[in-house]
């Protein structure tokens, strides 16, 4: 995983869990997630050892800039000089000029850098673009290399193209992917998940089991050894049973897909009405591809003045009830879902901090509520720590709150 700036801490790696978890699916073992910066001599050592490897991903540094050296030291460490792909430069020119056009700036500005990005090392393929990003495969001495852009998403869209390259598939028809048996649970805490797997038989007889908390979800992982398929059935059985109100999917889909797919389901559309989330809980459902078909759109109503004018929050309420309470989280989602002509709303509000909290209405409280045309639910939390935290809190909780209020009232669990 290349980039300085996730050497420096200025961002998180997203892409090397993504890329361990993929490869493990598929039936490869990761032996190293390597994080190097952009100095040219450390890209070196880690290409030159990622190349003793079956399988080499390498993410990052496809840019138009001076810093986005990989491709020219993988060219240089396979001994395979970059040279320019005439359909890709076309392909990216395409791209550069409408940007170019749009900014108001001549092509020639861009033109370097397009050349740069349409450069391949000899004897590579691409696997098209992501943005103005190609990926790369190419296979160097028994070692299969796979270059993908930086931006986790333009990562993930390459992905599967990655892997239905035919070199991957070589690689692929060789491995065996693991047995592997999938709980996510949401409103458990991970001790009390511990305590339940214990209780059920624990893991062992060719069973591993693995705990981790990801994204406010305790995700349970039962890898199976060959013979031991009937005690994992059992086992994730009663885990499941022993936690079924938490239990809520038995794959890796993220909970606004989940959400999309049971709104889908039910023929309902959605919006949503956010106050100290800001937008982030319409940010992650229209960052799944195809949403437009059931996400109608969000208000952000952070002032009163916007929960009365836009939302028709009531005056009177607001006095009464204040801003941060079960009673204005309710008329936010049934505002929302008149001002936006949806079916099913989800509604936000709350004290992200650091100031603003009372002894009554202390920082980390947010209210949530949720309605359609077959009920409503509504949850409250009040979670110590910084506001990043807490707003990421109330994003996720709003999900599965319209995901709890949509399969309790009858439509296709996903």
């Amino acid at each position: 995983m290349t980039g300085s700036e996730l050497v420096r801490g200025d961002r998180t790696d997203l892409n090397g869990p993504f890329v361990a978890r993929a490869t493990f699916a598929l039936g490869l073992e990761p032996a190293r997630i390597t994080i190097v910066g952009d100095e040219p001599g450390e890209l070196r050592r880690a290409l030159r050892e990622g190349l003793e490897a079956d399988l080499c991903v390498v993410t990052g540094g496809l840019g138009p800039t001076h810093d986005d050296r990989t491709v020219e030291l993988l060219g240089e460490v396979t001994g395979r000089p970059p040279t320019v792909d005439p359909a890709l430069e076309a392909e990216i020119g395409a791209l550069s000029r409408a940007f170019a056009e749009r900014l108001g700036r001549p092509y020639s500005d861009f033109e370097p850098g397009v050349r740069k990005q349409a450069s391949l090392p000899r004897g590579s393929h691409s696997l098209g673009l992501a943005g103005t990003a190609p990926g790369i495969v190419l296979e160097h001495r028994g070692c299969v290399v796979v270059v993908l852009p930086g931006p986790p998403r333009e990562l993930q869209r390459l992905w599967p193209r990655a892997v239905e390259s035919p070199l991957v598939r070589t690689l692929l028809a060789r491995a065996e992917p693991p047995d592997l048996r999938i709980l996510r649970f949401f409103g458990v805490s991970e001790s009390a998940v511990a305590t339940a797997l214990a209780a059920a038989g624990g893991d062992g007889e060719g069973v591993e089991v693995t705990i981790c908390a990801r994204d406010f979800e305790i995700h349970v992982d039962l890898v199976v050894e060959p013979g031991a398929g009937e005690r994992a059935t059992e086992l994730a059985g009663r885990l499941g049973a022993s936690l079924e109100p938490h239990l809520f999917a038995h794959d890796e889909r993220p909970i606004e897909e989940l959400v999309l797919e049971l709104c889908r389901a039910g023929g309902l559309t959605l919006a949503t009405a956010e106050s100290c989330t800001g937008g982030m809980v319409a940010s992650r459902l229209t960052g799944v591809a195809g949403s437009s078909d059931v996400f109608e759109g969000a208000i952000v109503a952070y002032a009163d003045a916007v929960k009365r004018d836009e939302l028709g929050v009531d005056e009177e309420l607001l006095r009464v009830h204040g801003a941060v309470s079960a009673e204005v989280a309710r008329a936010m989602s049934g505002g929302a879902r008149r001002a936006l002509g949806a079916d099913v709303a989800v509604a936000v509000t709350g004290i992200a901090g650091p100031d603003g909290g009372t002894p009554e209405k202390p920082v980390g409280l947010v209210h949530l509520h949720a309605s359609g045309p077959d009920g409503e639910r509504a949850v409250d939390f009040n979670l110590r720590g910084d506001r990043e935290t807490i707003r990421r809190r109330a994003t996720v909780t709003a999900l599965h709150l319209v995901r709890r209020l949509l399969t309790q009232n009858g439509h296709t669990p996903v």
